[in-house]
C-alpha cells in the first residue's frame, strides 16, 4: 500500500509528488494505537473529512503524532504556540486542546482556501478563541510577529525547502526553553540521498544539520513508521 504526498506550503512546487510507502502491519498497528490509546474525538474526525471534501492532500499528522504534540504543549507548560503550516487545522486542534483556556496559538497558512477550512474546524472543535490564523507566505508573516511576546512552543510542518528559514525564525521568536518540533525529517531516507527528492530532501537535510550545529539549539531526531510511511520528527530546545 502506498500514498502520494505532494509538497505544500509557501514556496512549494504544488505539482511535485513524492511517494511514501507503507509496509504491511504499519497502518494496522497505528490504527490499533489510535483506537486503544490516542482516542481522538469527533472534532478531529470532522477535520479530516473536511480536508477530503475540500480536495486537500492527505499530509496532516497521524493521530498518534497529533496527540504527542498536545502532550508536549502541556508538558512544556506552553501558553503561546506558533505553527507553520496549517492545512485543515488537524494539528492545530490537537495543540490548541493542550493549551490553557487563556493560551494563544498563531498558525501560518499559505493558501486562503486551507485557512478557511481550518477556521471552520477549529471553531467547530471549540478552540477557535485560542487560534489566530495568518494567511500568506510564512516568511512574510513571521517577521510581523517579532514585536509580540515570545512563543513557548513551535511546530514546523510546511514546505521543506524553507525548513532552515523557519527554524531560524522559530529560534528568534522563541526564548531560552522554547520547544521546537519539526515534522517529516526522515522522508523515506531521502536525507541520505537527496536525489530521491530534489525538491524537499535538500531542505530537510540542511535543517537537520543546522539543528546539530547551531549553538542556540539542543536537539534530537526520531524515526517513525506508520500510515505516513518511513518518516520522523526532530525536537529541539532553545538554549
Amino acid at each position: 500500500m502506498s500514498a502520494a504526498f505532494p509538497a505544500r506550503g509557501p514556496g512549494a512546487r504544488l505539482g511535485a509528488m513524492f511517494e511514501h510507502r507503507v509496509q504491511h502491519g504499519w497502518a494496522e498497528v497505528e490504527d490499533y494505537l489510535s483506537a486503544a490509546v490516542v482516542r481522538p474525538g469527533p472534532e478531529l474526525a470532522r477535520a479530516l473529512r473536511s480536508a477530503v471534501d475540500a480536495g486537500m492532500p492527505a499530509i496532516e499528522v497521524a493521530p498518534n503524532a497529533g496527540k504527542l504534540l498536545k502532550l508536549l504543549v502541556q508538558l512544556s507548560g506552553a501558553k503561546r504556540v506558533l505553527e507553520i503550516g496549517t492545512l485543515a487545522g488537524f494539528s492545530t486542534i490537537w495543540m490548541a486542546q493542550g493549551l490553557p483556556d487563556d493560551g494563544r496559538l498563531v498558525t501560518c497558512e499559505y493558501l486562503p482556501l486551507h485557512a478557511e477550512v481550518a477556521r471552520k474546524n477549529v471553531d467547530a472543535a471549540g478552540v477557535g478563541h485560542k487560534v489566530d490564523i495568518r494567511v500568506g507566505p510564512a516568511l512574510d508573516t513571521l517577521p510581523l510577529l517579532a514585536d509580540g511576546d515570545a512563543f513557548d512552543f513551535v511546530f514546523i510542518d510546511a514546505d521543506k525547502q524553507n525548513d532552515s528559514n523557519y527554524l531560524d525564525w522559530a529560534i528568534r521568536l522563541g526564548r531560552p526553553g522554547t520547544v521546537i518540533v519539526m515534522d517529516n525529517v526522515i522522508w523515506e531516507g531521502a536525507i541520505l540521498d537527496n536525489s530521491m527528492d530534489e525538491v524537499n530532501a535538500p531542505g530537510i537535510t540542511a535543517a537537520l544539520e543546522m539543528m546539530g550545529q547551531d549553538p542556540r539549539l539542543d536537539a534530537t531526531a526520531i524515526q517513525t513508521v506508520g500510515t505516513k510511511g518511513w518518516d520522523g520528527f526532530a525536537i529541539a530546545r532553545v538554549v
